[in-house]
């Protein structure tokens, strides 16, 4: 058993929980990436668990980032975008987040960088009220964080490394990190309480890379990091484009057509599409160092040996596949991620492990709180990757329930159901919902007008649709009602 050794730490295990942003899952050298170089992620899952098949299940930001805090299915809490859905995580469902299950446990709690969901109010007041170290901004970041006053204390200007920064500000004691409280911007008075050493530690670190809308301004200015302007400027020819690129779009107009992707998601410019994965590659790598400075960190304190640490990305990223760009969509290139999750008390025999489990990012909350010995609350829809981590036999799911609410940017609302084998995606008008929040539209009967059916053992790349293919007709009837079978259940279940 893992929780053992635990029990005799001062308090429990720390946690530090990575997140970064529009990361795919072939962005490692582990994972196969051909430019990327990875170090310090491939030596995490090395000494870890890397489960190979984790997915988003709502491939966008802030709908994503909802469902790693409240533990549930976008169709369970209603939290889409704010100027499309309205809602707003409540404080009750916050009381249930694992940084809140963790301090009421006795955790020093902190949240660093990115925030894309709003909790309680438009304020955010429950967050910054409860969580002892919240150093945050709303939305994108952007690559520079000099821009937002409250990133003003930072000597950092570029993002992983001023994140880097209060990241180290919140675990120091005091001493060399005095400035950064003493200089704080004003708006964040009461929200940036030191780190308590008698007690267990939480902190939940968010990117905003290698997001597209924060490459830009990349290495623009003399006191960039080098890596930024040079690195793998030498390599562009060895940057993977899709198969038989440029690919046109395959959906009907009604469905999505190619003027309705955003500007900096279009990807038939060739040179445009090489210097974002160039980009890309920079920003990954300099997450990867993040990674190594922080064991460094940890080491260094003294917190190593009792130091769990989780990474994911928030969602993948389409860069061409299909003739798209950008993410809601439900194909494998938008949610599929890395998941790593190491730790110190992992016996021998459970380290450098490789999980082909479907897992989900809802996951993540009820790993973390059972892994420090915390009930997981009965609202969350995910379930504990403890059993998967030592090796034990357990029941677990055959399949995942994946969809898209996001109705702005031209995007349709999709469906869909992932097994290991089979994918099927249904797809509805999107003339009928621009800017709609319509989460019981299926539910109450309206019918897809697309639907695709992927055999992905045989077709990775999901290019060969067999929905239309007479063979395929009953395996495709089973989809069908699987999906709606799921988002029934993940509506309203609490299991």
């Amino acid at each position: 058993m893992l929780l053992a050794p635990w029990l005799t730490a001062a308090g429990g295990p720390n946690i530090i929980f990575v997140l970064s942003d529009d990361q795919r899952y072939d962005s490692l050298s582990l994972t196969g990436n051909a430019v990327t170089q990875t170090p310090n992620l491939d030596r995490l899952a090395n000494e870890g668990v890397f489960f190979t098949q984790a997915f988003v299940t709502s491939p966008i930001c802030g709908p994503s980032r909802a469902n790693f805090l409240t533990g549930q299915w976008e169709r369970k809490n209603r939290i889409g975008f704010t100027s499309v859905s309205t809602h707003f995580i409540s404080e009750k469902v916050f009381e249930d987040s694992f940084l809140m299950k963790l301090k009421k446990a006795g955790y020093s709690t902190a949240f660093i960088g990115k925030h894309h969901t709003k909790i309680g109010d438009r304020s955010n007041t429950p967050l910054k009220k409860n969580i002892d170290f919240c150093y945050i901004k709303e939305g994108h970041l952007g690559f520079h964080l000099d821009k937002h006053p409250v990133f003003s204390n930072l000597k950092h200007k570029t993002q992983i490394e001023g994140l880097f920064e209060a990241t180290e500000a919140y675990l120091k004691l005091a001493g060399e990190t005095d400035y950064f409280f003493e200089n704080a911007d004003k708006s964040l008075e009461n929200c940036l309480k030191r780190r308590d050493p008698d007690k267990p530690f939480c902190a939940w670190i968010n990117f905003n890379l290698p997001h597209a809308a924060s490459i830009g301004g990349m290495g623009s200015r003399p006191d960039d990091p080098e890596i930024y302007s040079e690195l793998y400027a030498d390599q562009i020819d060895r940057i993977a484009l899709p198969d038989d690129y440029p690919v046109e779009i395959p959906f009907p107009a009604e469905v999505f057509k190619e003027d309705d992707l955003m500007g900096y998601y279009r990807t038939k410019n060739r040179n445009a599409l090489l210097d974002t994965k160039l980009k890309m590659s920079r920003a990954v790598f300099a997450i990867d160092r993040f990674i190594g400075e922080l064991r460094k960190l940890l080491a260094e304190i003294g917190e190593d040996d009792n130091t769990i640490i989780i990474f994911t990305s928030d969602n993948g990223l389409l860069l061409g596949e299909h003739g798209l760009g950008g993410k809601t969509f439900l194909h494998e290139d938008s949610v599929h991620v890395p998941l790593i999750i190491y730790s110190p008390f992992f016996a021998e025999n459970r380290r450098d492990q490789r999980s082909e489990a479907l897992v989900v990012g809802q996951d993540v909350s009820a790993t973390i709180l059972d892994l420090c010995g915390v009930e997981r609350p009965a609202s969350y829809q995910g379930r504990s990757l403890r059993p998967l981590i030592e090796g034990r036999a357990t029941d677990w799911r055959k399949d995942i329930f994946l969809e898209n609410l996001f109705t702005d940017q031209g995007y349709p609302r999709m469906e869909a159901v992932r097994g290991g084998q089979f994918k099927y995606i249904r797809y509805f008008r999107k003339d009928l919902d621009r800017l709609k929040y319509l989460p019981d539209a299926s539910i109450s009967g309206e019918q897809p007008i697309y639907e695709e059916l992927f055999d992905l053992k045989k077709d990775p790349g999901e290019k060969n649709n067999l929905a239309g293919h007479p063979e395929y007709a009953s395996l495709l009837k089973q989809h069908r009602a699987r999906c709606q079978q799921l988002v029934e259940d993940l509506a309203g279940s609490e299991e």
